[in-house]
């Protein structure tokens, strides 16, 4: 703590007891809530703004704002030449400040002010000259990028001369010219004529995008819808989706969010919007009709129009933390509401517990703070239409009082919750926390990103593993992380690439990242890529390094759809598409971030992209490729057929000491003969069997196909080496065969009795 004169010093009046600075800066105190204004009692619940038609027949907007610990709180009305007209909140129950206004319609702008004291030593921030967004607001007008990050919307002095103090000096400057605001919304939807996809978990096949991204600059798109939810409902958009065969969509956030004033210092914009604001609005920029509510219908026309393709909508959600940062970041809504209530704090209550390597961590063991999670949640579901969600830094939301905990509130009141225990669930499994790597620790009912698949699938075709067990865990469903607990194969989200990192041509492009167009020296981004570059740093004119690399992406995709879990592609890798060395593009809202429509008109990048959609296609006519349940490894038939079974370049089973060495070559049979489970009605499921051979060297290998009674004939479904040639060739071969396998590729060979 700094000393009683630096206190007095900072206060530039008076300190309260205990010597904790409550000076007023830049202006006198607020005034008092104004009086004027009709408010009737209204309701408690719900919370947030709803637009009703009360007592009488009177018809007007109930507020209803949980502020446990405020003194008093102010509803603000705008019109729309942004004058204010500010209405106090007397009723209180239970902490929530409510009240009815009759008249207030669909459209209104509204923010709040909370009253309180100002002792940033305990954690209490209350600041009523700061504009507070309402947590439950619908819709928000504006963007918090439109005038940069102000000094006004700062509940501290930003300038203070003694910056070690500096956020325990309150600012009495107004933020409301600056800050977007909420706006009244009326749902009157009832979903009656839409159709959720419901695709069963190992059936799905995820495609992850980013709203604007993914539309903006899409030639068969309005250019008026670009970059819109609007842009991505469009049938071009669409007839992508469906064409490729995926069976979700996973959007990068699209939760109200706010720009980090670093960025917008040095020119950017946070694109990936991992800083959210508002849990329950449709962030505004992604909408082509208006921000004074329409955003709304226009993200659920987008919902209809893709479950009407058969696509379910998945959302990248951030309950982790905020866009308020630590004690140094602006005031925007739930540290002026209470900041003690909602964030977790050190034992010095002046800081923040960040967990979440962004500021702050929200405290989801505090009911209200569990509440609303769980409203937007429900929310998203039943009056959005969406169909699940993807959980950044999940383990963040497991905590307890410190440790990550299985058995937090956050899960279990989802476990019990009717509306969410139904939906997709997919868990970031980790933080930035000590104990937050938890992959694999997730319960039933949760699914899970799984970098260990991702490590290993790169380690793997830049031949880098130490030895193939990794490997052979991670092409069958990764069972020594989810066997337990009733949990399934499809427990496993598999990918070789998300948002975050390279994308897939860069990772056979680039050994280093090249991140100098964030304007943070490089320093930015993972420096462990796993990545190898094929001969050559960036683009080259060499053009047996482009046919290698192209073959890579081949060989990475091909990988990843037949590999039993459910796979994650990103949006533009079927295509080739590059952010140029980039691998932590989060505030390149430009041509290095955006999916390039262009690339599907060279036949090289062509061709990708059809392959990709022929191995969804067999991944779907083939259940022996999705299963439910793990392999048992052990022969179920008196002909010793196994369900799984592993072979060397020899064609001879692997050994225990095999799978402790490094290996090129991997040979993976999957029996359809022995799938457990039945179908939709009751008869025993039966497939194809297959032969994968994955060959990660340099050279060729002579591969012997394995005979009796494992197979009679193979016929070659797909050869990496070929697929720039068009379809896959349907060479046969007799069982015992010596195959010769090109370097870097991978065979799948169904068996033919």
């Amino acid at each position: 703590m700094s000393s009683a004169a630096e206190q007095e010093t900072a206060t530039g009046e008076h300190a309260t007891a205990g010597g904790r600075p409550a000076a007023v800066v830049n202006g006198a105190r607020h005034p008092a809530p104004s009086a004027a204004g009709p408010v009737w009692p209204g309701a408690p619940m719900p919370l947030g703004s709803r637009y009703r038609v009360g007592p009488d027949g009177v018809a007007g907007t109930n507020f209803a704002l949980w502020a446990g610990g405020a003194e008093a709180v102010e509803l603000c009305l705008f019109d729309a030449d942004g004058a204010e007209r500010r209405l106090p909140l007397t009723e209180l129950t239970h902490e929530i400040w409510h009240g009815f206004v009759p008249g207030v319609a669909p459209g209104q702008r509204y923010g709040y002010r909370v009253h309180g004291r100002w002792d940033p030593w305990t954690g209490a921030r209350w600041n009523p000259a700061k504009l507070l967004l309402d947590p439950y607001a619908r819709a928000v007008d504006g963007d918090y990028a439109a005038c940069g990050l102000p000094p006004q919307v700062y509940g501290h002095v930003r300038d203070w001369p003694q910056q070690h103090i500096a956020d325990t000096v309150r600012d009495e400057r107004d933020s409301a010219p600056y800050v977007p605001k909420g706006v009244v919304v009326h749902d009157d939807d009832d979903w009656a004529d839409d159709r959720r996809p419901k695709t069963p978990w190992a059936d799905s096949v995820i495609y992850e995008l980013h709203v604007r991204g993914f539309t903006k600059l899409h030639p068969g798109i309005p250019e008026e819808l670009r970059g819109t939810y609007a842009g991505l409902a469009h049938p071009a958009a669409i007839e992508h989706l469906t064409r490729l065969g995926v069976t979700a969509v996973e959007l990068l956030p699209v939760h109200q969010f706010a720009h980090e004033d670093h960025l917008l210092r040095r020119g950017l914009r946070n694109y990936w919007g991992y800083n959210s604001i508002g849990y329950f609005a449709p962030h505004a920029a992604y909408a082509a009709t208006g921000t004074a509510g329409q955003q709304v219908g226009e993200f659920k026309r987008m919902v209809r129009a893709l479950h009407a393709a058969g696509i379910e909508v998945v959302l990248d959600v951030v309950y982790n933390h905020t866009a308020e940062a630590g004690e140094l970041g602006p005031t925007l809504s739930l540290k002026g509401i209470d900041n003690r209530g909602y964030y977790r704090l050190q034992a010095d209550a002046r800081r923040y517990a960040d967990y979440t390597g962004c500021g702050n961590t929200l405290h989801v063991v505090q009911p209200h703070v569990l509440r609303l999670i769980t409203d937007s949640l429900r929310y998203w579901v039943t009056e959005m239409g969406v169909d699940g969600f993807r959980f950044d830094l999940a383990a963040a939301l497991a905590r307890s009082m410190h440790d990550v905990d299985m058995l937090s509130p956050f899960l279990a009141v989802i476990a019990q919750d009717p509306v969410l225990r139904r939906v997709k669930l997919i868990a970031e499994p980790w933080d930035v926390g000590s104990g937050g790597y938890q992959v694999g620790a997730f319960p039933p009912l949760w699914t899970e990103w799984n970098d260990r698949y991702r490590d290993a699938v790169r380690d793997f075709w830049r031949h880098a593993l130490p030895d193939v067990r990794e490997m052979g865990y991670r092409l069958s469903g990764s069972s020594d992380l989810y066997a337990w607990g009733g949990r399934r194969p499809y427990a496993s989200v598999n990918f070789v690439t998300a948002h975050d990192g390279f994308t897939l041509r860069d990772l056979v492009s680039y050994e280093r990242k090249h991140n100098e167009a964030n304007g943070e020296g490089n320093r930015d981004g993972s420096d462990d890529n796993r990545s190898a570059n094929c001969g050559a740093e960036g683009e080259t004119d060499d053009e047996r390094i482009r046919a290698l690399r192209r073959r890579q992406l081949r060989n990475l995709l091909t990988t990843l759809l037949l590999s039993t879990g459910v796979p994650m592609l990103v949006a533009g890798d079927e295509m080739g598409r590059t952010q140029r060395g980039n691998n932590n593009a989060y505030c390149q809202d430009n041509e290095i971030s955006w999916v390039d429509w262009e690339l599907l008109a060279e036949p090289g990048w062509r061709a990708l992209c059809d392959l990709t959609s022929r191995l969804i296609a067999l991944r779907h006519r083939h259940p022996v490729l999705r299963r439910r349940a793990f392999f048992s490894g052990r022969a179920h038939s008196a002909d010793g057929l196994r369900d799984l079974a592993w072979f060397t370049a020899w064609g001879t089973e692997m050994t225990e000491g095999d799978w402790y060495a490094p290996a090129a070559t991997l040979g993976m049979y999957l029996s359809g003969r022995d799938i457990p489970g039945r179908d939709e009605r009751g008869a025993p499921v039966c497939d194809d069997s297959f032969l994968a051979v994955l060959h990660a060297g340099e050279a060729p290998v002579d591969f012997v196909l394995p005979g009796p009674p494992w197979a009679q004939r193979y016929e070659v479904v797909v050869d990496t080496s070929r697929e720039e040639q068009g379809e896959a060739p349907g060479v046969e071969f007799a069982a015992g065969a010596e195959v010769t396998v090109p370097a870097r590729t991978v065979l799948l060979l169904r068996v033919s009795e």
